[in-house]
């Protein structure tokens, strides 16, 4: 899949455009890129990094980094992506300015979108001026319960069976592999504490249960108050692994909420919990 960062990286050519966001590429969005991937003409998104919201001076927990959505849009079989670098200038431009040079300006014979997708100064653009554009406009239905926010709010309460059902995979999260307390290894369970990008989503505090690497994992979201903590950490013991993962990036699938995090009444008790924890990440099931 050719990835471009301007309308002229890419060769001109009758083009089918999907405009959206797509931040979690959950399963309204695939029903966009499978509806441009059935026109017959060649296949393109088109997507914004960083995230409208973010520049608008909103707080957005992603669902996903840049590099996983263009992994998820690749994988659904697309030619080729266009991010473009959402800024303020880009935010005030005219809606006929943008078609100009993001959509007529690569070939685009056909837009497909969300019904209530908007775009340019004062959210102007919609798919009734894109038709008086000049652009066959596709618009798809909105499906039923799926919207990232949505998302969002079920990961924050923790119902990972829930998202993964509008997601249409597990939820993810994904960061660098940093230095901790390496308290997990003298208790016999050394863990992976995980740096997620500061506006990545975060579940909420708990113990869960999931994969990464091809191994099942026990994984601690919290202030790890047996200890007194105040700082969160995100902790994953990876079962039966053996590596050095320091420095490098991993992405945790979360299947399922344990339990909440607590502490106990002595070290004894917490080592027989983590055991259990343990026990039942492996006996756990993947939604889908």
């Amino acid at each position: 899949m050719i990835v471009a960062r301007s309308p002229g990286e890419l060769e001109p050519a009758q083009r089918a455009v999907a405009l959206g966001t797509f931040d979690g590429v959950h399963r309204g969005h695939r029903a966009v890129i499978d509806a441009v991937g059935a026109t017959g003409l060649r296949a393109t998104v088109l997507t914004f990094e960083p995230h409208p919201r973010l520049v608008l001076g909103y707080d957005v927990q992603l669902l996903t980094t840049l590099d996983r959505r263009l992994e998820l849009i690749g994988e659904a079989g697309l030619d080729e992506v266009l991010v473009v670098e959402f800024t303020q200038e880009l935010s005030r431009r005219e809606p006929e300015a943008f078609v100009a040079e993001y959509l007529t300006g690569i070939g685009t014979e056909v837009v497909v979108a969300g019904e209530d997708f908007r775009f340019g100064a004062g959210r102007r653009g919609d798919v009734a001026l894109l038709r008086l554009l000049g652009l066959e406009v596709r618009p798809v239905p909105l499906v039923e319960g799926v919207s990232s926010s949505r998302i969002r709010e079920l990961v924050r309460e923790g119902d990972l069976p829930g998202a993964a059902a509008l997601l249409g995979r597990p939820f993810e999260l994904e960061g660098e592999v940093v230095y901790g307390d390496q308290r997990g290894g003298t208790l016999g369970f050394p863990t992976a504490n995980l740096a997620p990008d500061p506006h990545l989503l975060v579940p909420a505090y708990g113990i869960y249960a999931g994969e990464a690497l091809g191994h099942r994992v026990a994984a601690s979201i919290g202030v790890n108050p047996h200890y007194g903590g105040s700082e969160r950490r995100i902790e994953a013991f990876l079962l039966d692994f053996e590596g050095d993962l320091y420095g490098s990036r991993l992405r945790l699938e979360l299947w399922e909420r344990l339990r909440e995090e607590r502490a106990f009444g002595s070290e004894e008790e917490l080592v027989a919990q983590i055991a259990a924890d343990v026990e039942a990440a492996r006996a756990a099931r993947r939604p889908t």
